[in-house]
């Protein structure tokens, strides 16, 4: 079974991170730039929360709101869930589903390896189940009944 550390293998993309006193525009400028919809902040080396176009969409509606201004370590979200790389696919998708988020941050020993998100779960879900439907198929093809059986003429 696949683990978190296989998806962020098969994903192969770096952990995108920014300072806890960039401004939620130019924030937003970098998203845009990487092409991602959440972003780790970080603060002094250390990872201390994360922020999403989920969040932009909320805090756009607080009065007196201006991304220009705002410090992304003000309006993101903390604690980072996380999860260890050897957690399984069945244990993902658990612990999306009861925290209730969409971003996971994966650590080997304590230390970040990446992020995944619950689609990116749900992608290595598929694929595993597909392969498995493909692998009984060949077992138990069409062709395999047809010559299978007892030989009626003895």
């Amino acid at each position: 079974m696949h683990t978190a550390g296989d998806i962020l293998k098969d994903k192969n993309q770096e952990m995108v991170c920014v300072a806890h006193d960039f401004t939620i525009y130019e924030t937003l400028q970098y998203m845009v730039k990487q092409r991602i919809g959440a972003v780790l902040v970080k603060r002094e080396g250390d990872i201390v929360g994360i922020w999403t176009e989920r969040d932009y969409m909320r805090n756009s509606l607080q009065p007196d709101f201006d991304p220009r201004r705002a410090p992304i370590g003000e309006y993101m979200s903390s604690p980072v869930y996380s999860a260890d790389y050897t957690a399984t696919l069945n244990e993902l998708m658990d612990m999306f589903l009861g925290l209730f988020v969409r971003h996971m941050l994966i650590k080997k020993d304590d230390a970040p390896l990446g992020m995944i998100s619950i689609g990116d779960v749900v992608r290595a879900n598929l694929l595993e189940k597909d392969k498995t439907i493909r692998e009984l198929n060949s077992l138990a093809s069409w062709q395999y009944y047809e010559n299978w059986g007892w030989d009626r003429k003895k």
